[in-house]
């Protein structure tokens, strides 16, 4: 077994475990907060069969308020308590064009490539299936905390954040439709409670003065259904035609009719 093997699985027990631990500290309990309360408005309205969240940076699952009555989260690392299941987010157990809605947590910042998660995710989903990515944003507070403690190695800020154009650009090459975009969490992570309460008044400033600045993006995409256009629909057509007697001469017939004058 090579090192790069061997490194996989443990580097997903670590990532998964710590992001837990993060979300449960005090600037990650008021992330969680928030993330759950904008899927609470975004989830119900997703309809289907069958809702899969990847991942759980919480204890409490983001799919809980979906309508969907079959929901499965599957762990990208640990399962939480040693209970349920446990897949990389690059080759997930599930069979092709099964799930109605998608939900990614923070997946993609500690996966090996966003990108495959994203062709994954592309292939398990139904047409017109959704999918919801939540990420944290490069471009604010916590990114700049990113650049000052990700060479520590602590959670959350030794993942890569993706930022959103290019999150955009994945999905359209992959095929799927924006349909909304949020952006939520202004503070900046300090873990002093009652000082992180102070500086609430800054998520009211955050969203109406630089929305673009916040800390988490939060994206609901549609995957698209390319249109074919039936063969048989040009045969029909000149059925028709040939019916009325209206029938373009070939190359040969306007020829020879040119050489006759």
């Amino acid at each position: 077994m090579s090192r790069e093997t061997e490194r996989g699985p443990r580097s997903a027990h670590n990532a998964a475990s710590g992001l837990r631990a993060w979300f449960e500290s005090e600037p990650g309990h008021a992330v969680a907060c928030a993330e759950l309360q904008l899927a609470g408005d975004v989830l119900p309205d997703l309809f289907g069969y069958h809702v899969l969240q990847l991942g759980q940076a919480y204890s409490t699952p983001m799919i809980a308020c979906s309508r969907i009555q079959h929901q499965l989260v599957i762990a990208t690392g640990p399962a939480c308590g040693g209970e349920g299941l446990s897949a990389r987010a690059e080759a997930l157990p599930i069979q092709a064009g099964s799930v109605d809605v998608l939900v990614l947590p923070h997946v993609l910042e500690f996966a090996r490539s966003p990108h495959a998660v994203l062709r994954e995710a592309e292939r398990v989903l139904i047409p017109e299936g959704h999918l919801v990515v939540l990420g944290f944003n490069p471009w604010s507070l916590f990114g700049l905390w990113r650049l000052a403690a990700g060479w520590r190695g602590n959670m959350p800020w030794c993942g890569r954040f993706v930022g959103l154009a290019r999150l955009r650009d994945w999905l359209a090459l992959l095929g799927f439709d924006i349909e909304r975009v949020e952006r939520l969490s202004f503070r900046p992570p300090l873990r002093r409670a009652r000082l992180h309460a102070k500086l609430e008044f800054i998520e009211r400033l955050g969203s109406h003065f630089w929305p673009v600045f916040g800390n988490v993006h939060f994206v609901l995409a549609r995957k698209r259904v390319v249109a074919v256009r039936p063969i048989r629909a040009s045969w029909a057509r000149q059925r028709r035609r040939a019916a009325t007697g209206v029938i373009e001469p070939t190359a040969r017939e306007r020829y020879a009719a040119e050489t006759d004058e």
